[in-house]
Parts: C-alpha cells; sequence; structure tokens
C-alpha cells in the first residue's frame, strides 16, 4: 500500500513569514480564473458584448468575496449548525476551517447577481463566462486537500495499487482511496476539458451555466461513494452523504435551467 507523504503544510518559510500550500492552492486557482476568462472574453460571443480585463478582475474580486463567505456560511448552516449556534464567536474562526463547496456555490451565486445588475448585464451572460473557468480552481482546492491529508477516502481493498494510508485518519493504519484525487480529476480537470469545449460552440444563454450545475453535481456525487463521511455526520438517509443530498438539486436545477434556456431561445428565434 502507498501511504500519504505527509507533506509539510508550509511550502516556503522566510523569516516570520510563513507560506502555506493550501495558500498557493488558492493562489493558482485565482491565476488560472484570470486567464482562463480573458481568453474567454476575447472569444466573439463575449467580444462582442463589450466585455473587458477590468470586467474580469471584478469578477474575480466578487467571485472571492462569494466564495469565502458563502462557503464559510454554507459549512455552518449544511454541516454543523448546532455546534456554530451553541459557540457563535467561532464563525468567522475561518483559519480553524471549514469550507462547504455547496455554500461557495450559492455565494457566487447571489455575488454574480450582484455584478450583473451593478453592469447592467444578463445573470447567466455572466455566469455562462465563468462557469467553464472556475473546474480549475476545483481541481487546485481538491490537491491543496490531499497535500493537507485531509478528507480522504473511505477504505479500500489494500490490493488496490493507488490504495493510500492516510496515517493522520482516526483509524490511520488501513488502506483508504485517495478521494482528493479523485475529485481533482473528476470535478476538477475532467469537467473543465468537458465544459471548455461545450462552450467554444454557440449555446443559448444560460446552457453553459445548466451544464456545470449538472456536470459539477453529476462528479461530485459519485466522488462521495469513494470519500469518508464526515464524523460527525456520517450517511445520511438511503445511505447517501451529505455532499450527495446536496448535489441533488444542483443536477435537478442545472437541467431545469439547460432545458429552459433551449426553449426561450427557440421562442425567440421563432419570433
Amino acid at each position: 500500500m502507498l501511504v500519504h507523504p505527509q507533506f509539510d503544510p508550509i511550502a516556503i518559510s522566510l523569516g516570520p513569514l510563513a507560506v502555506h500550500w493550501y495558500g498557493l492552492t488558492y493562489l493558482a486557482a485565482f491565476g488560472l480564473f484570470l486567464w482562463l476568462a480573458t481568453r474567454k472574453i476575447a472569444q466573439p460571443q463575449f467580444a462582442s458584448r463589450g466585455w473587458t480585463r477590468r470586467d474580469v478582475d471584478d469578477l474575480l474580486f466578487f467571485g472571492v468575496l462569494g466564495v469565502v463567505l458563502g462557503g464559510r456560511l454554507g459549512y455552518v448552516l449544511f454541516y454543523k449548525p448546532a455546534y456554530y449556534l451553541s459557540h457563535p464567536a467561532e464563525i468567522l474562526a475561518v483559519w480553524k476551517g471549514g469550507m462547504a463547496f455547496h455554500g461557495g456555490l450559492l455565494g457566487v451565486i447571489v455575488a454574480m447577481w450582484l455584478f450583473a445588475k451593478l453592469r447592467q448585464r444578463s445573470f447567466f451572460e455572466v455566469t455562462d463566462l465563468i462557469a467553464p473557468c472556475v473546474p480549475t480552481g476545483l481541481a487546485a482546492g481538491r490537491l491543496g486537500n490531499f497535500i493537507n491529508g485531509e478528507l480522504w477516502g473511505r477504505a479500500a481493498d489494500p490490493s488496490l495499487p493507488w490504495a493510500m494510508v492516510f496515517p493522520q485518519a482516526h483509524d490511520g493504519g488501513i488502506a483508504r482511496h485517495p478521494s482528493q484525487l479523485y475529485q481533482f480529476l473528476g470535478e476538477g480537470l475532467l469537467l473543465f476539458v468537458l465544459l471548455w469545449f461545450y462552450a467554444k460552440k454557440p449555446r443559448a444563454t444560460g446552457q453553459v451555466s445548466g451544464m456545470f450545475l449538472i456536470g459539477y453535481g453529476i462528479f461530485r456525487f459519485l466522488a462521495e461513494f469513494f470519500r469518508e463521511p464526515d464524523d460527525f455526520l456520517g450517511l445520511r438517509a438511503l445511505s447517501l452523504s451529505q455532499g450527495q443530498w446536496l448535489s441533488l438539486p444542483m443536477i435537478a436545477a442545472g437541467i431545469a435551467i439547460w432545458l429552459w434556456a433551449g426553449r426561450r431561445a427557440r421562442g425567440a428565434s421563432a419570433a
């Protein structure tokens, strides 16, 4: 069996300054978003609508706020509401960990709605722009989870060539799935490739956004079968994890948006 390398969480130490690997993965995520979104606004469907590099910079600012605030509040409300109700001062203690993707997604949706309103743009025009640029950031985050040795997978057959022991797990001697890497590949790299090529062709406004919700929801739902549920939650109804239950409405919303956008476009062309 492989053993998790137990990386030092500090990537660079310069005197009193310590740069953590997790911080570097966030930096990589923001850098990749800027690079990809800048390429997107050069495509005809966005260039013809007056998108600029300054818009991309502002999108990143709004997006970061949405990710941080939404991710933290999502973790508080979806995963540990009783604990934080008893310890409200710790809600702001983000340095102790605790972020939820589905909460971050809701935070980004609110942030993009506000951006669209301020710039007088269609909400789905904005989300169609950013959707293909998001998965690489998700991949960077999952890589950070692996480096930190957190969010490990469920027990695996020790004969599996990539089965791995995570010493920091509560029963650190058993073989586990490196589920962080499964998510890195699925909801990160593979979702990026699929969305990027899907969005290269003209699509009805809203369909790229819908496809992101569908794709992420499916990849996350599948990955959860290999990811160890949180100790304080375990499996929920029907032996599904909290992440799987949160992914199901995401998939349903994506399908509804994709169908609605297609019907709306056909109706407009018929008129």
